[in-house]
């Protein structure tokens, strides 16, 4: 799927995002339970990056777990953004939340963050060469030893395991009240928008953009979590 689709289609989604995928936050929940020990020893006053922030789920919840953190959000969908804001504004922390409408590589330069998030976020990506490159603009605007904790769709799809991985997360979709048709968009996007790959492969491209071995801290269904520390002079 070409970038403008994509926004596009998260433009068309962004007023009932958070709704459609209500039913599934017991999944976000534990991702975050176990996200906030790995991100704990940053500077009280830490700079995180936000690759593909949405509507900022994660920005609210760290921000109210780490009172001094600030965040800039990076999201290319002008109405996912909209949402952000009007999230940052509701609960408070609009004063820590610098907000950027486009693509990573159309961020102004600044100080190198701390961390960085990209939840959801690389698997839009099918090239693996341009997945890489990706990671490496995330890593290029980070200090050395600053921690990216990504997530995406991982799975060997010929494999035994994925026949019985998928259909489960699709009956858990359905349990969760997403949309029939959403479910069905869904998966014919990962046959052919979304680049679903076995954990391993997503790791090392990880680590190709310029990432010391990634450690994988959480799974639920399809969806796995890494923490990677930027490796230093790259």
């Amino acid at each position: 799927m070409q970038p403008d689709h994509i926004v596009a289609l998260f433009d068309q989604q962004a007023a009932g995002y958070d709704r459609q995928w209500a039913g599934t936050a017991p999944i976000r929940d534990c991702l975050y339970l176990l996200l906030e020990p790995l991100l704990a020893g940053l500077p009280a006053d830490a700079r995180l990056l936000c690759v593909g922030a949405g509507t900022g789920q994660e920005i609210a919840h760290l921000a109210r777990r780490f009172p001094g953190w600030r965040f800039t959000a990076v999201e290319p969908s002008g109405a996912m953004l909209e949402a952000c804001r009007q999230r940052a504004a509701a609960e408070g922390f609009a004063d820590r939340c610098d907000v950027h409408h486009g693509f990573l590589e159309s961020l102004p330069a600044g100080a190198p963050f701390d961390a960085a998030t990209c939840f959801l976020v690389s698997q839009f990506i099918v090239d693996a060469r341009q997945r890489a490159d990706f990671f490496a603009g995330i890593a290029a605007r980070m200090r050395d030893g600053g921690l990216l904790a990504s997530s995406d769709l991982a799975a060997d799809t010929s494999s035994a395991a994925y026949e019985v991985l998928l259909p489960a997360w699709t009956r858990m979709m359905a349990a969760a009240d997403v949309p029939a048709d959403a479910i069905a968009r869904i998966r014919r996007a990962y046959e052919t928008d979304v680049a679903v790959l076995p954990p391993e492969r997503v790791a090392a491209l990880i680590a190709a953009g310029g990432f010391a071995p990634p450690v994988r801290f959480f799974q639920a269904g399809l969806i796995h979590a890494w923490i990677s520390r930027r490796t230093a002079g790259d």
